[in-house]
């Protein structure tokens, strides 16, 4: 008996020799893209490649139709390189290096691969045999502008949807146009483009928005309204409108009637906009575009928006405050974990356990992580117990609670300093004017004096009609009904759950020997 090795090698040179005897033929590769009308058809191609046939060779032919060369991920030319795998393939005829790849990454590795079976590849355009050295070249000289033009068509795409989307107010396009709207093509100031128009399921729209502004409504109440009236049912099934869409959709600036007050929210959001104020006019929509590694930005869009300014504000107001009880993991030992600062160096506290002398009753501590810093404290634990702590923290959310229940009813009383500041913005306003008429009828200094106060009192309105926006949405009631429950039934709560509820109460809370308990709420 031979031995392994040998048995091994013997069958390997057996296979050698089979795949030497196997037929070769010569590949033919022919591809147009879809919107490739200016090249030439494949039929041409095919005709063109197989005059460089020898008489003895015979050509298998590959043709990927109507598809891109950005990727390998072509049937016909996965099919090919299987092919080349099965060593039937001699080597590769292509009328053009672009028809191959226009990918110097994909290339290159097709091309290593192509090597280890003895396959090269031809180009009649370019008169290129990557079987010689000076091919190689010129092969990586072509596809190297190749790729350059293919990034440079990218960019061009790119930037002209960036240009369109920033100076007109068409819909851009997609797969489906925005729920509620279908799509129509118009010519607006000279240019032709998509704009949004109302359908059938624009009522659908607004009766959500109508019933989650609603103080005690919710997402599932949404849902249940149009289930249980059997309301245009069929209109959200159609889209798979579950509840993460239809929050989705409560969230867009798509269907509000921007005016100045939605322009004037935006600016506390610090989003960009383009548009300036004026042309908020309380009848459009406004689309938000977004550009891959920059922030979001808002256009007024050419179509109609569906809801009002007032309800659509609303909405905005009750999402922020939409609270849920987040899962923790974290709160084991107390319900205030991740919550707790000495108040002394501003490190974190963790709470250690420690037995009483008889070591019958374990007792907790909270141990100041600052105490192995060079700058924190000294003293590693404290003499307040947590218990202490958890009953003072629980008595503030309790009495912090019971304010918040208070403020919202009171939200309608009139507020003397929004009020002072809406008297001044209408003072200085008629101030301007007068000053405007005026100028209107100077010339020289007179107008470079008249035109400098205009400046100056329109610089003052702005910042107070900011004072007065955020003084506006800061008054904005705060639901606390999310809040209520769980404090009503607080003894029949996990730790877990007394955590994630404070969590959103609270943002940090102060302990030190020296000064007691400080806490510091989240609103």
């Amino acid at each position: 008996m031979l031995p392994m090795y040998d048995i091994i090698r013997d069958v390997s040179s057996a296979s050698d020799m089979e795949v030497d005897k196997m037929k070769k033929y010569v590949a033919i590769y022919a591809r147009r893209s879809v919107s490739d009308n200016r090249s030439l058809s494949i039929e041409t191609q095919i005709d063109e490649c197989k005059k460089l046939l020898n008489k003895e060779e015979e050509s298998k032919v590959y043709i990927d139709n109507g598809v891109s060369a950005k990727n390998l991920n072509r049937p016909e030319f996965k099919r090919m390189m299987s092919d080349v795998r099965e060593g039937i393939i001699s080597r590769i005829i292509v009328k053009k290096f672009d028809r191959f790849s226009r990918s110097m990454k994909d290339f290159f590795n097709v091309s290593d691969e192509l090597m280890e079976y003895g396959v090269s590849v031809i180009s009649l355009t370019e008169q290129i045999d990557t079987s010689t050295s000076a091919g190689k070249f010129m092969r990586n000289t072509i596809l190297n502008v190749a790729e350059w033009e293919r990034d440079t068509i990218v960019s061009r795409v790119t930037d002209a949807y960036v240009t369109r989307a920033t100076t007109t107010g068409f819909w851009q396009g997609g797969r489906n146009p925005y729920y509620g709207y279908d799509g129509e093509r118009q010519i607006i100031n000279g240019v032709i483009g998509s704009v949004l128009i109302p359908n059938e399921f624009a009522d659908v729209v607004k009766t959500m928005y109508d019933i989650y502004q609603s103080q005690d409504s919710s997402l599932k109440a949404v849902m249940d309204y149009f289930i249980e009236n059997n309301i245009n049912v069929n209109a959200i099934e159609k889209r798979n409108m579950d509840r993460s869409q239809i929050s989705k959709l409560l969230k867009s600036p798509l269907y509000v009637k921007a005016d100045a007050d939605v322009y004037n929210y935006l600016v506390s959001l610090g989003v960009e906009i383009i548009d300036e104020i004026e042309a908020f006019d309380g009848v459009h929509g406004l689309f938000r575009h977004g550009r891959k590694g920059e922030p979001d930005y808002y256009k007024v869009g050419y179509h109609e928006g569906l809801i009002d300014s007032e309800t659509w504000l609303a909405v905005q107001d009750k999402k922020k405050q939409n609270i849920t009880i987040p899962k923790n993991t974290g709160a084991k030992n107390s319900w205030l974990v991740g919550l707790t600062k000495c108040g002394l160096c501003d490190s974190g506290l963790v709470i250690t356990y420690g037995w009483n002398k008889a070591r019958t009753k374990q007792w907790r501590y909270y141990r100041d992580c600052g105490a192995s810093k060079s700058k924190g404290c000294k003293k590693e634990r404290l003499d307040i117990r947590p218990d202490e702590v958890e009953e003072i923290v629980y008595k503030y959310m309790v009495e912090r609670l019971n304010e918040l229940v208070i403020a919202k009813d009171e939200k309608n009383k009139p507020d003397k300093e929004v009020e002072k500041i809406k008297a001044n913005i209408i003072k200085i306003k008629d101030e301007i004017s007068k000053l405007v008429d005026k100028v209107a009828d100077a010339d020289g200094e007179m107008f470079n004096i008249l035109n400098a106060k205009v400046n100056k009192l329109s610089a003052q309105k702005l910042t107070l009609e900011d004072q007065f926006w955020a003084k506006t949405r800061k008054e904005k009631e705060f639901d606390t009904v999310p809040l209520e429950d769980p404090m009503s039934r607080w003894d029949g709560l996990s730790v877990k759950e007394k955590n994630a509820l404070a969590k959103i109460m609270l943002e940090v809370v102060y302990i030190s020997d020296e000064h007691g308990v400080q806490i510091k709420p989240a609103f």
